[in-house]
């Protein structure tokens, strides 16, 4: 063991790996397609959960496996041509599917679960569902088989509606075959005569071991299996392992990220200051498990033979949000057994095993957001939106947020930074929302169309935002597809950011929801010493070197936001690659007045108690105006927490929603069946996700929805019917509500 020759004696990888591909879509391919939020109850069952690939689609399903018996001596590549592989939510799910239909048994021993998925996009892999390949072995190839056509002077040339016209470099057309290399790290034509695309990233020494050991698991335990025996027989270790990379540049200054991973750091010489691009183990403060993922996330743990949390982490939560609009038979029989293993594991739950305080279905990142105490703490979290606005927050795969529990480790190379500052004033009358989506339109204008937040983190200056405001920001630049957010902050700001976390966790606390162990008093006696920290100057808030180096700066002019902004998923464009992603950025006087809104969605992660009391003002200034309030549309409204609920009702605001509301929800007598048919009136939902995650209800099928959700993938929020397609654009507030 400590030769581990458990590793050494394994055979190598394959010097070439012939694939055949299959196109999974044009465009971005969501985990949606590959792990249907609507069949989320099943994730942890993989043989029935495997029937729901590709939503479904049994013809789709069905070509696959007419091209594997065509192949059978080669592994089918699934890709998304002229997109993003694997952008969403589902990252574990959809690569458990993925590997169960194209991958290798892991074990003769344990049906249905494999590994070493092979998969392609043409802009390359979205960076969670990349990390969750890795993690099974698998290999996720950036394709760039198309790129931008350029005119003589080396510039874009346009199309007619002024988009830059792609040419295609290589064809990956279904049925073609190309050879992996992994010695060369190069993809080829069938043959190997002709090389098509550098592809080292997909093939670092890192990931080579992955895939030698069956998955990134084995790598991470065998190297504390090799410790542990070597220590015990008094030993050197010999270097088995590939070396961790370590990139230090001598006289330049450090990124908030890098600033945060040199100070988490785990088996790193003292002294030493790594650069992005560097191979670092670092300690995880908070660790956030949802409930449609927590049961794989069990599921590891328990094949980890793992029975406690590690004690350095901080603070640690088990949500209910994404179960909480229907109280069904599968919600019944799922999550208790999830909120008992969890609070046995030293998670605080959103729902108490031995029911002494009520069940409290708030938004994950809500809480997560409020448990952050640290603005330099590293926070991992088993759903895409873990972005607080305190620290640094990686959405993760089940298995390393089952990692980050067990070890209170994850390790990453740290990532490059993308600096975002602001210039000019917003007018009084925009939504901060607006900004967020102006951010992401200016960017890719300013740009030429390349999304450099991809893959990167994003370092937002907006200082005077509180937290709640902040991650409004920081939440979205998961559809940024970036690999995370840090917000940089005032010290006054701070503090009050931190005073109101507090108090919240106090709430928490009143409410019973402290373990044995004092986790949440402990998260408020670390608030302290942070605000005292900060006021005394001995530790003030996190911020970059000046000499720091980012891969891009970029400027977002609020002068030039004079109207609202809606995310469009343009879902009749003649090019089928550009709809449903969320670049589509357009005012709403694009529109005319004439787009009929059939449901309209004020909830998610997404909104704070300034939406909820933004929404009452407006009711109460519609019933001022005209004598009345008339609903032209259904209004679906679920505040994110209880909090925002009570403080709502000290405040006057929720008994103003109350009184325009048709339905109200009730935790006593929770709904259990999903709502199918909606009526023109206001509905108060329980907080939690609600139509954001369409796992449990959705707005009636062909709808156009109007949401401040996050997502506007096809058939997450709204299903097409067979006269129309549904569509969820996403914008403000106050755009939703009129």
């Amino acid at each position: 063991y400590a030769k581990a020759e458990f590793f050494t004696n394994l055979p190598d990888i394959e010097e070439e790996i012939k694939v055949v591909t299959f196109i999974v879509a044009v465009g971005d391919v969501s985990t949606d397609l590959l792990s249907p939020g609507a069949d989320a109850h099943s994730r942890s069952d993989r043989e029935l959960h495997g029937q729901c690939m590709f939503e479904h689609n049994k013809e789709q399903q069905a070509a696959l496996k007419e091209l594997q018996a065509q192949h059978p001596d080669k592994r089918v590549m699934l890709v998304a041509e002229k997109g993003t592989m694997g952008v969403g939510s589902s990252r574990m799910s959809g690569v458990n599917n993925v590997a169960l239909w194209t991958g290798k048994q892991a074990s003769p021993y344990v049906p249905f679960i494999n590994i070493a998925p092979v998969v392609g996009g043409t802009n390359g892999i979205s960076p969670i569902f990349y990390t969750t390949v890795g993690v099974t072995g698998g290999i996720g190839v950036d394709l760039q088989n198309w790129a931008k056509k350029l005119n003589h002077n080396g510039g874009p040339v346009l199309d007619e509606d002024g988009e830059p016209v792609l040419e295609q470099l290589y064809s990956v057309d279904n049925g073609t075959v190309l050879t992996i290399n992994t010695k060369t790290k190069k993809l080829y034509n069938e043959d190997g005569s002709k090389e098509l695309v550098d592809i080292s990233n997909a093939l670092t020494p890192q990931k080579v071991e992955f895939m030698k050991a069956g998955g990134s698991y084995a790598v991470v335990f065998g190297k504390k299996l090799q410790t542990t025996a070597a220590e015990i027989l008094g030993v050197e270790a010999p270097a088995v392992y590939a070396e961790s990379k370590e990139i230090h540049h001598e006289g330049q200054g450090l990124t908030a990220v890098e600033k945060i991973f040199n100070r988490n750091a785990v088996g790193v010489a003292p002294g030493k200051v790594l650069h992005a691009g560097s191979d670092v183990r670092v300690k995880v403060n908070i660790v956030g498990s949802q409930d449609t993922t927590g049961l794989m996330t069990a599921q590891e743990l328990e094949m980890m033979a793992a029975t406690v949390i590690s004690p350095s982490v901080d603070g640690a939560y088990q949500s209910g949000c994404h179960t909480a609009s229907v109280w069904d038979q599968k919600a019944r029989q799922n999550i208790p057994k999830l909120m008992s293993f969890m609070n046995k594991f030293g998670l605080i739950t959103a729902r108490d095993p031995k029911g002494v305080y009520p069940a409290m279905t708030d938004v994950i990142h809500k809480v997560l957001n409020d448990i952050t105490v640290d603005d330099r703490a590293v926070i991992i979290g088993g759903d895409s939106h873990t972005r607080m606005s305190k620290g640094v927050a990686f959405g993760a795969d089940s298995g390393t947020v089952a990692l980050a529990l067990a070890t209170g480790e994850a390790t990453m190379p740290i990532p490059q930074s993308v600096k975002v500052t602001f210039k000019g004033t917003l007018k009084d009358h925009m939504d901060f929302r607006d900004v967020v989506h102006a951010t992401q339109a200016q960017m890719l204008d300013h740009f030429n169309g390349e999304n450099v937040f991809q893959g990167r983190i994003i370092e937002v200056h907006i200082g005077t935002l509180l937290s709640d405001q902040a991650f409004t920001f920081t939440d979205w630049t998961a559809e940024m597809k970036a690999k995370a957010s840090i917000c940089i902050s005032e010290p006054d700001t701070l503090v009050e950011s931190l005073e109101i976390a507090k108090h919240r966790i106090q709430i928490m606390i009143d409410k019973g929801m402290d373990n044995d162990k004092k986790v949440l008093q402990g998260l408020i006696d670390l608030a302290e010493a942070r605000i005292a920290g900060i006021k005394s100057g001995e530790t003030p808030p996190l911020v970059p070197d000046e000499n720091a180096k980012y891969f891009a700066e970029f400027v977002v002019d609020l002068d030039a936001i004079n109207e609202p902004m809606i995310a469009d998923p343009d879902v009749n464009n003649e090019d089928v690659s550009k709809r449903y992603t969320h670049d589509t950025i357009r005012p709403v006087s694009y529109y005319g007045g004439n787009r009929k809104v059939d449901l309209g969605f004020v909830g998610s992660c997404m909104v704070h108690k300034g939406d909820m009391k933004i929404l009452a003002q407006m009711l109460r200034n519609i019933e001022k105006q005209n004598g009345s309030v008339e609903f032209n549309a259904p209004l679906v409204v679920a505040p994110p927490t209880y909090n925002i609920v009570d403080e709502l009702k000290e405040e006057g605001d929720w008994e103003v929603l109350e009184r325009y509301s048709g339905f109200v929800f009730d935790d006593a007598n929770p709904k259990d069946t999903a709502r199918k048919k909606y009526e023109n009136i206001l509905y108060l939902e329980r907080p939690g996700c609600n139509l954001c995650m369409g796992n449990q209800e959705k707005a009636e099928p062909g709808d156009t929805v109007m949401a401040t959700s996050t997502r506007l993938f096809q058939g997450r929020v709204v299903r097409d019917s067979d006269e129309k397609k549904g569509e969820s654009l996403l914008a403000s507030t106050p755009v939703v509500v009129l």
